[in-house]
């Protein structure tokens, strides 16, 4: 009888398991649909600022999850352009919204540097 119990509670908890996993696989999707919601309105050329409005650096495309920002000015915070030359990427989960033809993200810019992503 007490092996039985045991294999109700791996039972239970295997559909514990499988429900927390289905709710996660929501969250993920919600989140997926939110982000293509963004991308979409996100155009080339558009400003990028941080919350606290402060230039992050200009779109040159949406590539999958990640805003790409042109190399003129990728890394723009970063001291003496140690880091120019080359595209850097930002998450879209970083866009807290677009408004007319500027990105804002939820991080003050100088957080936002530190979420670049070099290819």
């Amino acid at each position: 009888m007490g092996e039985h119990e045991t294999n109700e509670s791996r039972g239970a908890g295997g559909a514990n398991s499988q429900m927390g996993d289905g709710s996660q696989n929501a969250q993920a999707q919600q989140f997926q649909a939110d982000d293509n919601a963004i991308a979409g309105q996100i155009r080339e050329h558009m400003e990028v600022i941080g919350a606290d409005g402060v230039h992050v650096g200009t779109v040159d495309s949406v590539d999958g999850h990640r805003i790409k920002l042109t190399k003129k000015d990728s890394g723009a915070g970063f001291e003496e352009g140690g880091h120019q030359g080359h595209h850097h990427y930002l998450s879209l989960g970083l866009v807290a919204g677009v408004e007319g033809d500027v990105v804002r993200l939820s991080a003050n810019g100088d957080v936002a540097y530190g979420f670049e992503e070099e290819k």
